[in-house]
């Protein structure tokens, strides 16, 4: 700022400085000041202290709610300022705080995949993926900077933190880059046997009687790569050319050589065979042979302790294939206490199917008269 402004701000009637303060940031580039500079004039409205403007710690009681609604203005205005141009991290500092990402998200999504600058990088990615505010976006970066295992093994740490819409969209964006990758190799592979290769075969149709393809224990992807991405698939919902690449990766891994199959968790011991008919239901295809193969596990399970764990994934699918009395009896049976903060929850599923038959029962059988309570009002509340 200079000299001359001090001089105007002099020379200003008392009653017009904030205003003429306001005026002067907005024609400038200063943003951070122009919000402490909103919230003088918000707090000298109201006849607070205004010696630390953009503080909410001197608010009384009475006054909370007009300077909370005239920091979320302010806060809103800055932060759109700063991504007019293109600062996004601190266009963040501000909607952070007012909890709105959506702005930010837009604005991330204007970015090329590709960002040069190493540190800005890193930064845009912290905010995109870590602080998920378009992880689909950090995704993306992660690919084009530092390659598919650094991206699965980020992708892998901040899914439990995302919501369901991001874990799909997520799940398909590293899921069409793998099996990019492994097409592009393996069509390598066929190509030094087979002359004239049709072109855009699918994974399917390359691998399809081939066997010599996996000869020696070979292999044309990095085998964890490929279970972590199979992996993810599970999250991905219908409609989605991206379930189908899914179940083709699957089907490749399900040809490898069986020391390049890692085993996987209760009901994907068997992992590959296993995905393959879990992501052919999500996909609607063999739906009634896929859930059969997920009974038969549940049912010859023989720890009591581990069936809620299969039941789980049994649930998912039947849930996900509109099997909602099925799904809300096994629920019943081994999930009615699992935790309210999982996916999936018991009392959300029997007001889905609208057994609140089950649920009343369920409640009363717990001694949860707390619950038994809440059941009976919302039921009849819906009827």
């Amino acid at each position: 700022m200079s000299q001359d402004t001090f001089q105007k701000l002099q020379q200003t009637n008392q009653d017009q400085v904030t205003d003429e303060l306001i005026s002067l940031l907005e024609q400038g580039d200063d943003h951070h000041k122009l919000f402490d500079a909103k919230m003088l004039k918000a707090k000298q409205a109201l006849g607070l202290p205004i010696n630390r403007p953009a503080s909410l710690q001197d608010v009384p009681e009475e006054h909370r709610k007009e300077i909370e609604a005239a920091y979320v203005a302010a806060a809103r205005e800055v932060g759109k300022r700063f991504l007019s141009e293109g600062k996004i991290s601190d266009a963040w500092m501000y909607f952070q705080v007012i909890r709105e990402k959506d702005d930010v998200a837009a604005a991330l999504d204007e970015l090329p995949d590709q960002i040069d600058d190493y540190e800005r990088l890193e930064e845009i990615t912290q905010i995109a993926l870590y602080q998920g505010v378009n992880p689909v976006k950090g995704i993306k970066l992660m690919l084009s900077a530092h390659g598919t295992c650094s991206t699965i093994t980020g992708l892998d740490q901040i899914l439990p933190q995302l919501e369901q819409s991001q874990r799909a969209a997520c799940a398909k964006v590293i899921v069409r880059h793998l099996y990019d990758e492994l097409i592009e190799s393996v069509r390598r592979h066929v190509e030094t046997r087979v002359t004239m290769l049709p072109p855009n075969e699918p994974l399917r149709k390359l691998i399809m009687g081939r066997e010599w393809l996996f000869e020696g224990s070979n292999y044309h992807i990095d085998v964890s790569h490929l279970n972590s991405v199979v992996r993810f698939a599970r999250s991905i919902e219908p409609p989605a050319e991206e379930l189908d690449l899914a179940i083709q990766l699957a089907e490749y891994g399900s040809k490898l050589d069986r020391q390049l199959q890692y085993d996987g968790e209760p009901p994907f011991e068997d992992f590959y065979p296993a995905h393959i008919h879990f992501l052919n239901v999500v996909d609607g295809k063999d739906v009634e042979s896929g859930l059969k193969y997920f009974r038969d596990k549940l049912e010859a399970e023989p720890d009591e302790q581990d069936k809620p764990l299969l039941a789980y994934v049994l649930v998912d699918l039947l849930v996900r294939s509109d099997r909602l009395d099925e799904a809300v009896d096994l629920s019943a049976k081994y999930l009615a206490n699992l935790s309210e903060d999982v996916s999936l929850s018991f009392d959300e599923l029997c007001e889905k199917a609208g057994r609140w038959d089950v649920l009343l029962k369920v409640r009363e059988e717990q001694g949860d008269l707390v619950g038994y309570a809440s059941a009976l009002i919302r039921s009849q509340q819906q009827a």
